[in-house]
Formats: C-alpha cells, sequence, structure tokens
C-alpha cells in the first residue's frame, strides 16, 4: 500500500508567496488610487453644506460670512468647522461680500497625495472647480 503524500514542500510554499507578492505589489497602488478617489465626496460634501449655511447667512445678514465667521454657531456665523468631516480637508472662505464667495477644500494629511485633485472650490453663484497640485484645472474632480 502506497502512502500519499500530505502537505508542500517548502518549494511551493515560496512558489505561492512568490506570487502573492506579485499580485499585492500591482493591485496596491491601484487600491491606494481608488481609495483617494472616494475620499474626495468629503471635499465636494464640505462644500456643498457650506454653500448652504453661506445662504442662511445671507438671508439673516445681507452679506456672505468671511473667514472669522466660519466657525462661530449661527446667527452669528456659519457653524462650520475648518477641516471636513475626517480631517481630510481644510476648509477655508478664499473671499466674501456682499456680492458673493468662494470657498475652497484643499486636501490636507494623506489625502495630500491626491495629486489629481488637491483643491476643489464653490461659488456663491454654485460654480464648481478643481485643480490639481501643480494649479491646473482637473474639471473631472467634481464628478
Amino acid at each position: 500500500m502506497c502512502n500519499p503524500r500530505r502537505g508542500m514542500t517548502l518549494l511551493e510554499l515560496l512558489i505561492v508567496l512568490v506570487v502573492v507578492g506579485v499580485l499585492a505589489t500591482l493591485a496596491l497602488p491601484a487600491f491606494q488610487g481608488h481609495v483617494l478617489r472616494t475620499h474626495r465626496v468629503e471635499a465636494t460634501g464640505a462644500l456643498l453644506g457650506l454653500s448652504s449655511a453661506q445662504e442662511r447667512f445671507y438671508l439673516q445678514h445681507h452679506r456672505y460670512a468671511t473667514q472669522a465667521e466660519l466657525a462661530p454657531a449661527p446667527p452669528d456665523g456659519l457653524g462650520t468647522s475648518s477641516t471636513s468631516g475626517d480631517g481630510r480637508y481644510s476648509i477655508a472662505i478664499a473671499s466674501a461680500d456682499a456680492a458673493g464667495f468662494t470657498a475652497t477644500a484643499r486636501a490636507i494629511g494623506a489625502q495630500a497625495r491626491d495629486a489629481a485633485c488637491a483643491v476643489f472650490s464653490i461659488d456663491a453663484r454654485g460654480a464648481r472647480s478643481a485643480t490639481d497640485r501643480a494649479g491646473q484645472e482637473a474639471p473631472r474632480c467634481w464628478r
């Protein structure tokens, strides 16, 4: 009677580890890029929320709130944080007066590796724009 072979040899185990290592090396950058792209929603959501808060502020004060009025609670301010929900973007009001405002969300921390969509902005008319790390327009970022 023949004794059946059980288990794997060391060579077979090393081959499996090499294959897994190669697959992980190929998949990890794609996964990290996907994670950075999904976090862009945080910037757009924060700016849309800030835009709504600006409109409420305008109805009460007949002007848009400035950077100094970002954090104070309504009616004296917008009651909005200077960072997005999970802290991946810094939120700022670049300019504001009675005629309009421009707000930006700039990638910070680990999200700053997102070179394609580094800065998002929105204005009082609802016009949205984004730029990459080099300052070039990046129209696909809001999609």
